[in-house]
């Protein structure tokens, strides 16, 4: 019985050591595909806009602090991607960003997205403008 009761255990405690380990690859893909996606400057532009006021003094401080918090952050987004995306898709689209056409989306994403965003804003007056017609 307990040698049974052992065997089940250390069954148990493989399959766990597995998916641990599974799941650190995936994270880890995961963390470079977003890096890939443009993210990764995007992250950095932000710290350096946030600390534009900050002092020539502690300009280094900060940023090394700054960047420090990026770990955390990348291990969120990556599980908010591992919830939408398998291993393999996720494999699939740091291929892609690793391509030619990757690279210049990765490029050209953030400032895509800012400008769709201005867009969305203005069109969104533009409704709000129709709703109060109709008020």
């Amino acid at each position: 019985m307990k040698k049974t009761l052992l065997v089940c255990l250390l069954g148990i405690t493989i399959i766990f050591q597995t998916n641990a380990q599974d799941n650190t690859e995936f994270k880890k893909i995961t963390v470079e595909f977003i890096k890939l996606t443009g993210a990764g400057a995007a992250f950095e532009n932000a710290i350096a806009q946030i600390g534009s006021g900050v002092s020539d003094t502690n300009k280094e401080a900060y940023t090394k602090e700054a960047k420090g918090t990026l770990d955390a952050l990348y291990a969120k987004m990556a599980e908010l991607y591992m919830a939408e995306f398998t291993q393999d898709e996720i494999k699939e689209l740091v291929a892609f960003y690793n391509t030619d056409l990757g690279k210049k989306l990765s490029e050209k994403q953030l400032s895509l997205t800012q400008k769709a965003m201005m867009f969305g804003q203005s069109w969104g007056m533009e409704v709000q403008g129709i709703a109060q017609k109709y008020n």
